[in-house]
């Protein structure tokens, strides 16, 4: 910049200059790059981020370029985020629905929409048509949001029609699932791959105890923060982030002695209130959407177990396991529900279905049936 004669320092001056230095041309700090392109990318990153905010924040590099609405849609769009707020939206439901509500406007500007007005029954029809080999209940949630924002804008008068009245309804039983929980040998197979001499394994192996043992979900565990262990009842006493509800849950000694040792041994120095934090400058709380959905799939990995291809092996099937091994112990379900944070107990009766020799013991006789 001094050379240059710079006086002013933006993001396409940091551009420039990371082409001066790698021979990149870059439209924005997204897509994909090499090493060298992302070395030098990632200090402008970390400036602008400065100037931006006031401070450093982790961010990953994102394959697709940042949402720029399209200015027919803009006031609407800005409006609706406010709605958001007005809801209480979750910080990760904001960001789903976001997803797709962005799809769906650059659906309509690049048919050259103008308005919000000019949106008919055809639109949506053809936009839906594009996910037509998705799976019923993520055709559900994009109708939902679209319901959801057609709606938002008919009550505010950017539309004339409510033409959300005319979605499809795709009706999805809330028992019609079955979780897909792990195997005894294979949850202890998993745990014994993490590496507990390593400062993230020692982080990663107290997370999976914490899921494995009492259930927590992975929105509670990115949210603990150290005053909610009480050390001294050996109780964990939080907030649960999708009911709001108070939960005591027991430390266990295990959970305990691994937590122990992570903020020890394997915890960097930080000024976070969190337990968990990033093993990565800068040391902070992990994002909303953060689901450790890679670490579990490399430990997985590691430990030669199969990966499922028919369902979704993620940190919540560890809390499916747990619910089948109560109910195998013969816990009460009201007992469960406490325990996974349920608010009505037909959430926990899910869980049931998983519980195979319960349902085997409830299986009737077909020649007793015809005797009588």
């Amino acid at each position: 910049m001094e050379t240059n004669k710079i006086k002013n320092f933006n993001k396409e001056i940091g551009m420039d200059f990371i082409h001066s230095r790698t021979g990149t041309d870059m439209k924005g700090f997204y897509g994909t790059g090499d090493k060298k392109t992302n070395r030098y990318m990632k200090p402008i990153q970390n400036l602008l981020d400065f100037i931006e905010k006031g401070k450093v924040t982790f961010q990953m590099r994102s394959k697709i370029s940042d949402f720029q609405c399209p200015e027919a849609f803009e006031e609407e769009y800005n409006l609706y985020q406010d709605e958001y707020e007005e809801r209480h939206y979750a910080k990760a439901t904001i960001i789903s629905h976001n997803r797709i509500l962005r799809k769906f406007l650059y659906f309509l500007n690049e048919n050259d929409i103008t308005s919000s007005e000019e949106i008919t029954y055809s639109h949506l029809t053809e936009f839906l048509s594009k996910y037509d080999k998705a799976k019923p209940k993520y055709i559900a949630t994009i109708i939902s949001n679209l319901r959801s924002y057609l709606s938002f804008l008919y009550h505010n008068r950017f539309i004339c029609q409510d033409v959300s009245i005319h979605l499809p309804k795709v009706r999805i039983m809330r028992n019609a699932f079955i979780p897909h929980s792990w195997k005894t040998d294979d949850v202890k197979k998993l745990l014994k791959a993490v590496d507990r001499g390593a400062p993230k394994g020692k982080r990663d192996y107290a997370i999976l105890l914490l899921i494995v043992h009492l259930g927590l979900r992975v929105s509670d565990i990115r949210a603990l923060k150290l005053s909610n262990l009480n050390w001294n009842r050996k109780t964990i006493n939080l907030n649960i982030q999708k009911s709001k509800q108070p939960l005591e849950l027991p430390l266990l000694e295990d959970i305990g002695w691994a937590i122990i040792d992570y903020l020890k041994n394997g915890r960097p120095e930080t000024r976070s209130d969190r337990v968990f934090i990033r093993h990565r400058a800068p040391f902070d709380a992990f994002g909303e959407n953060e689901s450790f959905y890679r670490e579990l799939h490399r430990y997985m990995i590691k430990a030669g177990l199969e990966i499922p291809l028919d369902v979704h092996c993620g940190m919540h099937s560890l809390r499916s396991t747990l619910a089948r091994k109560m109910l195998e112990a013969k816990t009460p379900l009201p007992v469960i529900s406490e325990v996974l944070g349920h608010q009505n107990i037909n959430t926990t009766s899910i869980y049931l279905k998983i519980d195979l020799s319960g349902l085997r013991k409830c299986a009737l006789d077909p020649d007793e049936v015809f005797e009588q």
